[in-house]
This record gives C-alpha cells, structure tokens and sequence, in this order.
C-alpha cells in the first residue's frame, strides 16, 4: 500500500491549489535560471550564493508598467533590495517598499516619486506565482524552503511542508524555519509571512516572530481539509491584504517586534472599516477577551479608516484607559507611519483641537472629556474608538463625550462588557445598540482558549482561618449595590475605602504575618520549582507595605519587589517603597525574564491592567474583586509562555485566593454561565484528572513490571516499546501526569500515588534512555520529580539501559556475556557505537558506523529486522571497524586519512598513499571547510591537484572529489 510522503501528499497539493487559486507555477529549473543561476561550475553552493532570490525578469518589468519615468536599469531595484540588512529592520523597510511607500528620484521632475511595487487596487494587474525547492546559499550555510510564493518576482510566504504521519511534523517544521532564520536570514528580507502544514493542521505565523505564542492555527470547519486551507490561506486578494494592511512593527521594551494579525483580529477591522462608513448606524462592540489582541485591532482599525477615501479627511479619536498607555500608542502609530497624529493630553489642548476642527488622530482618555462644552464638533465623519469601553459607562464622562460629538459614530472595545451597573446604561446597552446580539464582533474567552491565545485558569481558596470574613465580605461589599459591575479600579478603590472594617480586618497584623508565611511556602515549593513568577495582590498600598516587610521574613529580600504610585503625603512607612520611574520600569522588564530577579511583585493597582508579562503563573489574591475589575487582574496569569531553553510550557494561569470571591464565583462574575466556566476552574479538577490518569492510563503500563524492576522487566520494556506509535503515545500521556503532579505537589493527596507514580517515572526514563538518540538528564524530568526519582529509584534495583561499552576488539565478547535479553543488548551496542562516534568525532569511519547503526535502529523499531538479525549487523560493523583499525594502525594513518586512503583505493586511483598524505595536510589547511565557501573552494582544488597524478582522466578526477566530498560530508553532517 503507498504510504503518505512530504512531497507528494503535501507540497505538491500545495502547488495545485495555489495554481487553482490563480498562482501560476514556476518550475524548480526554470525558477533557478530566472534567479540568475550560473550552471558553468560544478559547486551548487557556489552558484547559489551568487543567485538572487527574486525572479529579476518579472520585478523589472512590473517595475517599468507601474512606474513609466523609472530611470534604472534592470538590476538597480534588486541592488537596493539585497543591501537591506538581513535582520527584523531590513524586513520592515522591505515591507515599505512592498507597500509601495519607497522612493525614486525623477530627474524630469526633479523630485521624488513614489515606487509602486504591487497594484492593491487592480490585483490582475500583478504577477502572481509559485515555486518549490527554493534553494539559497550564503557562503557559509545553504537552506533549502519547500514552497514560495512570489508577488511581481518578490519573495512574500514560504510553506515548509512535513510528512503527516511523522511525529510532531508541523513542531519541526517550525524549528527549521527558526533554523533558516539563523543560518540563512537574507532569505527573510522580503518573506513577511511562513506556513508550515503537514496536511491536517497549518499553522502560519509573521517571519522574524518565531516565538511559539505567536504562530496561529488557521482556522477551518474541518480538520485537515488542505485544500480549503490552502485556497484560503493563500487568497490572491487576502495575500495583498496581509501584505498591505495586516502586518505591524512595534516596539516593546526598547526592541524591534513584528506581529501579524490574527483571523478575528482582520475580522473586526473589516467591520469596523464598514460600520465607521455607514451613516445609518453609529454605535458598534467589539467584545475581545482579555490577552487577544485588542490594541493592534484597534490601532490597524484606526490607520485603515484614516487613509479610506470614503472618510474624507477624518478626525480619529483614540481613547486610551489609562494615561501610561498613551506614549505606547503614541510609538505604535508612528511606527505605522502616520503623521497626523496629536496627543491631546490636557483638556484645554483637546477642546482646541475639536473647535479648530482637526483633521486626524487624536489620542487622549476618556477623563479629558469632564466638562467638555455640548456639540463642540457636530461634523459625522468623527470616529471615537474606545479602548476598555466598560469605563466610559461610569459616571457622567460618557454623557460629555457623546455630548460635545454628537454626530460621532462610537466603536468600543472591550473584553468584559458589563450589563449591568450602578454608574450607567450597560456596555451593550451605550454601544451595542445597532447590532441584534448587541455586538459587532465577539471572540469569546472560550474560543481564545481552543486556539491557545490564552489559557485557562485554575483557582483554589486558601485555608479558612486565612479567608476575609464572610460576613464583612457580605455586609461591606457584595451587599453594595455599586459593586455590582464596577468598571475600573479607581472606582473599587472608592468602595473600598469605605469599607473600614473589612479593610482593618484584611490588614491585621496577624493575618498579614500567617498569609506571608503560606504564600512563601506556597511559592517555593509549587511555584518557583516550575520556573515562573507571582503577584500578591494587597487591598491597598499600606497593606503592599506590610507584606513586603511580612515576606522579607520567610524570603530573601530580592525575591519580591511593590509598585505602587507614590504620593507626596505619603507616610515614612510608603515612601520606603517609592521608586522612579526607570527603576519601576527595571523592574517590569526585569520580572518579566526568566531567571531574572524579582521573582515576586507586591500590588494593589498598579500593573493589574495592561501589564502583560507571560512568565507570571501565580496569584495571591487578598484584595476583593468582581466582574470586569476581577477578571482583567486574573487575566495577568492567562498568558502563554514558552521557554523552549528551559523545556517550560505553561499549562494555565493559577489564582490562590485568601478573600473568598471564587466561592461566591456566579456573584463574583456577572456573566454568561458558559463564559464564566471557560475563564475559572477549582483546583480540585486537576486533581480530579491526576487520580483519573493514574486509575485509567497508568496500569497497563505498570502491568509492564513484572520482575520488580529487574534486568527481565527492562528487556520487557525494550520490545514493548519498540513500536514508534505506542512510544508517542505513552510519552504523551506521561508528560500529561507528570505536569499535573507537578502542579499539585507536595499535597498529602498524593501520598497514596507515590510509588506507582515512581515508577510510572522509572518506566518512563528506561524507555526514554533506549529510544532517545540525545540525552538529557539534567531536563529528563520537572523539577520535583527528578529528585522524587533520584530518592527512590537512585538507590534501587533498575539497572542502567544504555549500559554502554568500549568499542574494540572485546566487544562482542563482552556483549554475548552481559546479562539481559537481545533486545536490550542491540540498544546498548547502539548508544555505545554512538557515544564512540561522538568522543572520536575527527574519525569520519566512526561518524559514518554510527549512522548505520542508527539505520539499524530505525529498522529494528519498525520491526523490519529481527532482534537477532539486528544484533548480527551490529557485531558486522564491529568486525569491520576492527579489521579497519588494524590496517590504519599499519600505515601509520590517523582516521581522516585511512578514511580518504580507503576511498581512493577503491576508486583505483594509483599513488593513494601519497595522495592521502597530502589530502590530509590540505584539510588541516582548511579547518573551516565546512562553514566557508572560500575554503572549500580552495580545498577541493588541492584535493583535485593531489589526484591528478595517478590519475588520467580528468573525468575521472572530477567524479572521485564529488564521490569523497559527498562522503565526507554527510559523515561529518551527521555529528
């Protein structure tokens, strides 16, 4: 039966459907001869590196048609195109020049003109095409990318393509291009967007961005379906869009980010663009969870409907939440390019601007708008985009604004609408007026959560000696009509204050010492051993004072850091804890590294909005929270994070809650039922799951352990294991449990699950140990159950898989004699073959022993050689390397030598002896053969010169250099 394969059950549908789509296909040939390929040397990597890597012919003459009065020749634009740097700003000034927002001098004219590149409005008039086996050669590294798709003879998208039945597929596809980044970055200059698919998912993701969290699924009815994917994906139309509008450049803590946008983010701007220019209706809700995005949807929004024709000359006000935002947006909008921008940040400069009528983006917050005049600008084509629009419901500010623009159309944006308040009409009920399900656009918390943009939470209460008071919590707050809904923190704060008792009670001195003790404890043992960080979250700035001097107890100092706004009235106790804004800003930047001190930061208000630092699991939370206030807090956690270093994938966001609000969650939370389930889970669920798996999954594979984990059981699970599927599976499954006790450890809870736990682990390690080519102990197990292995399995009976021996003479002896079956015997030949390779790394027999006998390995898993067979190739490359051995200790030659000796001799070559010595002195001239194209170059030719002589056909010369080039390559690729 024909089985699946990387070209042809996906790259080559991939080519079909661009072609059905309108991309017409290029050839690999006659792609590489329209790259300017020189077929007249022998050396690929030679030709390629003096290729282009765009199709010169077409980008001229698009060139010529858009632009009559260029004045260049053919080969100038790429000149320019190829000096850009091969970094994240040289893709940036590539996506200008895509944007047809480059330049060229007009000397008729005497100025500069625009240099259009892409026609976005007449898509037919450009060239759109498609080619596969896109190879490109430095002069040190060489890559070669499965798909490519061209714009006018411009690189755009590449696909990586991967085997749908390999493990992992679109994972390695992944590193690859993180790979060709590194190695090959001049390849990216002009590529903006990269897919990888091996036919059932398609992940796509902005060049330069490879951070796990920002490489997307893209979304399908069904799963698989390539040809949908693909047809979509790559949409003539929605390329030019992406390429256009859909791709942003920001700075975050001073560097460089390139973002793309996401499919509900491009989705909500299309239909903002179209209800900002529909007359019959002014109000639209833009209800994103928190962590999705909001701020590019709202900035690409505001940019689009800023240069739409149909907008004439637009006012655009941009209404921040909070003043600290204001420069970030500030930065972000120039970073687009926009010019037209004023920051609006006193209330006399932003009446100014909307009497004078202004013509473009104004940023300012919603507080600028107390007092305004009624009807200060009746003009229509005003568009105020607010940010965290639940605040605008508060208070009378909502009324001044609508008020003093009263023909404006108003979109929200928000990730927790509010029904339902004290302070005004209701998110839905101010902007969800002219839209039936009272939004123009959702993305709920639940399909964030599918699609990995954020993750669930998990809470649990802490012991009820430590719990808020739930008759104060009844009386002083939940009782409190004004809580209900309140929109921001400034406001709860105001509640609060008013809650004296409740207050005095969280702030108590004992309370504070009991809560600081546990949360260290908590910390060490459950939080820091996974690697992330926390927030203790106090009810207000005395109360961050107390906990820091509380926790400095039972932590060192530098764990834990407050930031809070200092006042000039401050008292001693608070102005100990001031800090100036570099400082703070130190501290964020600081917080949010892995490794990197504090490891705790100490808050009441301060960062609980708009900080976003994705290392952050854990919250103790001590101050009293509800609907939109509690869930914006809580979302600090939701943030994926990767740390692919350390082997970190963060599994959820964690809540330890000292104030009772999860358990009034329904009161606590004013949402949709479903909403609500999707944000928060008790901890008890993972326990719950921990004793599932360990009751359901874990006994068919301790069934395995027969012999209390003697030698007999360790060949059992050597031909259990065997088979590659039940090895993924099981590895699976696991991670799986080991993540979930990782999580819940220590807890008396799991004391009845120890020793089967243990040895779920050891079974765990001796499958590892057998059938992982690399080995890492040190990042075999998390944290806690490496040390549980090491105290209980350490000292026992299991005896070492990888029993590893020299490589000699007395090899196989020393194998038929050891203990253990076949099974176990051919995977401790192997990893001793491999270690040998790996320690005699300059002897390229050794390297190219190592790779067979891997092949060996691969057979054997696949059950297409015996043990015994398996077991008599392995002793045959012993015995070979043996006799090998012998004869190179004869002439004296070292490995490299007897290795190029060898391969002339078998080619016939007379003279080999000599011609070996001085191939062997030839690459000790050129160490770096391998990484430089100049010293290869330089190497093959004194390899040539040193054949010559006994040698007559040059023919003959020129096929024996390839034979042992490619011989010594791949030997030494195998490293």
């Amino acid at each position: 039966m024909p089985a699946p394969g990387e070209h042809k059950t996906v790259q080559n549908r991939i080519l079909q459907y661009a072609a059905e789509v309108g991309w017409s296909f290029v050839p690999r040939t006659e792609a590489e001869a329209r790259r300017g390929f020189s077929f007249d040397s022998s050396i690929i990597a030679e030709r390629a590196a003096r290729a282009s890597i765009y199709f010169n012919d077409v980008l001229y003459r698009k060139v010529k048609e858009f632009n009559p009065k260029y004045p260049e020749g053919e080969g100038a634009l790429v000149g320019r195109l190829r000096r850009l740097q091969a970094n994240i700003f040289g893709n940036r000034e590539a996506l200008d020049f895509l944007r047809n927002t480059g330049t060229f001098f007009c000397a008729d004219e005497n100025r500069e003109l625009d240099l259009i590149l892409i026609d976005y409005e007449n898509i037919d008039r450009n060239v759109f095409e498609v080619t596969e086996e896109f190879y490109f050669h430095n002069g040190t590294f060489g890559n070669r990318e499965d798909v490519v798709f061209l714009v006018n003879g411009i690189p755009v998208l590449m696909a990586e393509c991967k085997n749908a039945i390999k493990d992992e597929a679109i994972a390695i596809g992944v590193d690859q291009i993180r790979r060709y980044h590194g190695e090959t970055p001049e390849l990216f200059v002009p590529q903006m967007v990269f897919t990888a698919t091996e036919a059932i998912g398609f992940s796509y993701g902005a060049t330069w961005n490879m951070v796990r969290r920002n490489i997307f699924n893209w979304k399908h009815e069904e799963t698989g379906r390539l040809e949908s994917k693909v047809k979509t994906f790559c949409d003539r139309r929605r390329v030019l869009g992406l390429l256009r509008h859909f791709i942003i450049f920001a700075e975050k803590d001073e560097d460089l980010n390139k973002y793309i946008l996401r499919q509900h983010q491009t989705a909500a701007v299309e239909r903002i663009i179209c209800r900002c220019l529909d007359r019959g209706r002014t109000r639209g809700l833009v209800w994103h969870t928190q962590g999705s995005g909001k701020t590019f949807t709202m900035i690409k929004a505001t940019e689009m409907l800023f240069k739409a024709p149909e907008s004439e000359k637009p006012t655009i006000l941009l209404m921040i939440d909070r003043n600290e935002l204001e420069d970030q947006m500030l930065k972000n909008l120039a970073a687009l390019g926009l010019g037209n921008v004023e920051h609006a940040d006193s209330i006399r400069k932003l009446v100014g601007l909307l009497r004078a009528d202004y013509r473009g983006i104004i940023v300012t917050t919603i507080q600028k708008f107390r007092e305004m005049p009624e009807r200060v600008n009746g003009r229509s084509n005003i568009y105020v985009l607010i940010d965290e629009a639940h605040r605008t419901t508060g208070g009378d500010l909502g009324n001044f604004l609508m008020a003093g623009l009263p023909e404006a159309t108003y979109i929200g944006f928000t990730g927790t609408p509010i029904d339902k308040t004290a302070y005004g009409r209701g998110t839905f009920k101010t902007f969800g007026v002219d839209d039936p399900e009272g939004y123009l656009h959702k993305y709920s918390i639940r399909e964030s959560i599918e699609d990995g943009t954020t993750l669930p939470l998990f809470y649990n209460l802490a012991p009820n000696e430590m719990l808020a008071s739930p008759e104060l919590m009844e009386k002083e707050f939940w009782s409190l009509v004004e809580t209900e809904g309140v929109a921001d923190i400034e406001e709860l704060n105001k509640i609060l204050d008013r809650a004296v008792n409740l207050k005095n009670f969280l702030k108590g001195d004992e309370r504070v010492d009991w809560i600081a003790r546990y949360v260290a404890e908590h910390y060490l043992q459950k939080v820091e051993p996974l690697g992330y960080k926390a927030f203790l979250v106090a009810v207000d700035r005395p109360a961050c004072a107390k906990y820091k001097a509380a926790l400095d107890k039972y932590l060192p100092p530098e764990y834990s850091e407050v930031v809070f706004t200092g006042n000039h009235n401050d008292s001693m106790e608070l102005k100990n804890h001031h800090i100036d804004a570099q400082a703070e800003k130190q501290i964020r930047k600081d917080f949010a590294r892995f490794g990197k001190l504090p490891k705790i930061l100490i808050v009441t208000e301060k960062l609980l909005t708009g900080y976003d630092a994705p290392i952050l699991y854990a919250m103790y939370l001590d101050k009293p929270m509800r609907d939109h206030t509690l869930l914006q807090a809580i979302a600090r956690v939701n943030r994926p994070y990767e740390n692919e270093a350390e082997e970190m994938v963060k599994p959820h966001g964690f809540v330890l809650d000292f104030v009772g609000i999860f358990d009034k969650l329904e009161k606590a939370l004013a949402f949709d039922s479903d909403e609500v389930n999707a944000i928060v889970k008790d901890l008890k669920l993972l326990k719950v799951l921990f004793r599932s798996n360990m009751d359901e999954k874990a006994p068919r594979y301790l069934g395995l352990i027969r012999e209390g984990f003697n030698d007999k059981d360790i060949d059992g699970l050597i031909e259990y294991f065997r088979d590659k599927e039940r090895r993924k599976e099981f590895f699976r499954e696991y991670k799986e449990i080991e993540m979930l006790y990782e999580i819940i450890s220590p807890d008396a809870f799991l004391r009845p699950f120890l020793e089967n736990y243990t040895t779920l682990s050891a079974i765990y390690d001796v499958v590892r140990k057998a059938y992982t080519r690399q080995v890492y102990v040190d990042r075999a197990f998390q944290k806690k159950t490496n040390e549980l292995v090491q105290q209980h399995v350490g000292t026992g009976p299991i005896q070492a898989v990888a029993d590893l021996v020299e490589i000699n003479g007395d090899t196989i002896d020393l194998i038929k004699k050891k203990l253990g079956g076949d099974g176990t015997k051919v995977i401790n030949l192997i990893k001793s073959i491999e270690k040998t390779a790996e320690e005699n790394s300059d002897d390229p027999f050794l390297i190219a022993m190592a790779e067979r006998a891997r092949a060996v390995q691969e057979s054997y898993e696949d059950r297409q050689t015996s043990t015994r067979d398996a077991l008599k190739s392995l002793f045959s490359e012993i015995e070979m390397n043996e006799k090998r051995k012998k004869q190179q200790a004869e002439k004296g030659f070292d490995g490299l030598t007897f290795f190029v000796y060898r391969t002339l001799l078998d080619a016939g070559v007379s003279g080999a002896e000599e011609a070996s010595g001085k191939i062997r002195a030839a690459f000790l001239d050129h160490p770096n053969w391998q990484k430089s194209e100049g010293e290869l170059r330089e190497l093959r030719k004194k390899v040539t010169f040193a054949i010559i002589p006994g040698e007559d056909d040059i023919d003959r010369v020129v096929q024996i250099v390839e034979t042992l080039f490619s011989l010594l390559t791949k030997a030494y690729a195998i490293r």
